[in-house]
């Protein structure tokens, strides 16, 4: 049988200018992550990462003194382009809703305090909710079906590495398109997943003989206290 580990970035830093950079606090995280894994002795084969800066520094940190094969980046392991549904489907949506406008407000009012990232959740969830819905769309954004569409042909590809450990470093939203696949779920179990995928959290399948089975999903025990994060 083989496996394939799919593991979320570190901390990033969703709230400045550049969104796409590990924090301190995710840098320790992919550190701590690589010395678990090397512990296991999993006899890694394979080691992927998507394109995004986050994705790809998580990945090199954690292979630093592993003898693991060379990263090689997997542009269909890329998250769903959550800047681009704020900027692109948000004030569509906005318009069209008094309610989601009103959470809207409140977030911007808010972005700034202790509680943004409560605020945040609370617009995300009902605007990936209609992104999913594939009725609100802007040509400058990626289709939820076409994101879907990618994230499956490329575990497709990995899912034919016949005795192979795969790492997969990746984000909430492709593990969880992943998982709610695996176990064929409604589509909209994707994203109820996705809010649950941690930092630097491990979720492991098994696969082979045409058969994957999830045996884990969102590990952090390899966590200390101090390094968790949700996002």
């Amino acid at each position: 049988m083989s496996q394939l580990l799919l593991i979320r970035h570190g901390q990033a830093t969703p709230f400045e200018a550049d969104t796409d950079r590990l924090s301190e606090l995710g840098q320790a995280q992919a550190r701590r992550l690589g010395e678990v894994l090397r512990s296991e002795g999993l006899g890694v084969t394979h080691v992927l990462h998507g394109p995004l800066v986050r994705q790809r520094r998580t990945a090199l940190i954690a292979a630093e003194d592993s003898g693991w094969p060379d990263a090689t980046e997997d542009a269909r392991l890329a998250e769903y382009d959550g800047d681009g549904l704020l900027r692109h489907l948000a004030p569509l949506l906005a318009e069209q809703d008094a309610n989601f406008a009103r959470l809207a407000r409140t977030f911007e009012q808010q972005k700034f305090g202790p509680e943004r990232n409560k605020h945040l959740q609370a617009m995300l969830e009902p605007l990936t909710a209609r992104y999913l819905q594939g009725d609100l769309l802007h040509p400058e954004l990626e289709a939820w079906a076409d994101f879907q569409a990618r994230v499956q042909a490329s575990v497709r590809d990995l899912l034919r590495l016949s005795g192979a450990t795969v790492l997969a470093f990746t984000s909430g939203g492709v593990i969880g398109s992943v998982v709610a696949s695996v176990l064929k779920a409604p589509p909209d179990t994707a994203l109820a997943l996705n809010w649950r995928v941690k930092n630097a959290s491990i979720t492991r399948l098994t696969y082979g003989g045409g058969r994957v089975s999830l045996d884990t999903f969102n590990e952090t025990g390899h966590l200390p206290p101090e390094l968790m994060s949700w996002r």
